[in-house]
């Protein structure tokens, strides 16, 4: 056990290391742009050398990717607290939209332009791309738990199908409060207020025979010119054709 010790404090020590180099990007980037911020002048501002700071993050996309997971891990706590004790789902589903937008707030400042560059389909930055797929994925899984833990009543197919498009759905917030400059992106909260009944309507919907070969479509359109092949999860391709 012994010898164990100086290997956590390693990994504590490099840990600490990445946090700082990330934090400094975030707030330069906020101050200077995501543009006019370089590489060496993050190392610079860290105070830890230019190679040492590419040994933790290859390249500006790599801070943003370091970001995006920063970001999912805070908003999955912020929204299990949030939806603690609740059991109904227009309730859970707004406290997931809204608990993205207050862990979000603090980067609103430079967002149009971070958007400008994960816009680019080529980009790793893309939200869609495949280094974004963890980061992704785990917020479909959130969703799956917002779900789950809610007391409307799924099968099976519907349940696989539905946390992807309620990810969607929060792609379509994001895009709203990158341009909303309402004080505490007020006009994007209100929306999150108003549209979330009409969400959960149609999940509700999507449990009756008649609705649900839309609910297929839609999620197939996802996966045809949405979500890249090249990152769909394991089985899925299988489910898709026992339908």
């Amino acid at each position: 056990m012994e010898n164990d010790a100086p290997t956590a404090s390693k990994a504590s020590k490099s840990e600490q290391t990445r946090s700082l180099i990330l934090e400094t990007a975030m707030r330069l980037f906020q101050e200077r742009g995501y543009d006019k911020t370089t590489m060496r002048a993050i190392a610079a501002e860290a105070g830890v050398s230019v190679g040492n700071a590419y040994y933790y993050f290859a390249s500006k996309e790599h801070l943003i990717q370091g970001f995006y997971d920063r970001v999912t891990q805070e908003h999955i706590a912020a929204t299990r607290a949030a939806m603690h004790g609740r059991t109904d789902f227009p309730e859970r589903l707004q406290a997931a939209l809204t608990a993205w937008l207050d862990v979000a707030e603090p980067y609103h400042g430079f967002a149009v332009q971070f958007f400008r560059n994960a816009a680019d389909p080529d980009s790793p930055l893309s939200p869609f791309s495949a280094e974004s797929y963890p980061a992704r994925q785990t917020v479909v899984d959130l969703y799956r738990e917002v779900l789950a833990g809610s007391t409307m009543k799924l099968d099976t197919e519907m349940a696989e199908i539905l946390p992807e498009l309620l990810w969607l759905h929060q792609m379509g917030i994001v895009l709203f409060w990158v341009y909303d400059r309402t004080p505490n992106s007020t006009k994007t909260r209100d929306f999150v207020r108003r549209t979330t009944p009409m969400v959960a309507r149609v999940m509700n919907l999507s449990r009756y025979k008649l609705i649900r070969p839309l609910v297929r479509d839609a999620d197939k359109l996802v996966r045809d010119f949405i979500v890249p092949e090249a990152v769909e999860p394991a089985g899925h391709k299988a489910s898709q054709s026992q339908r």
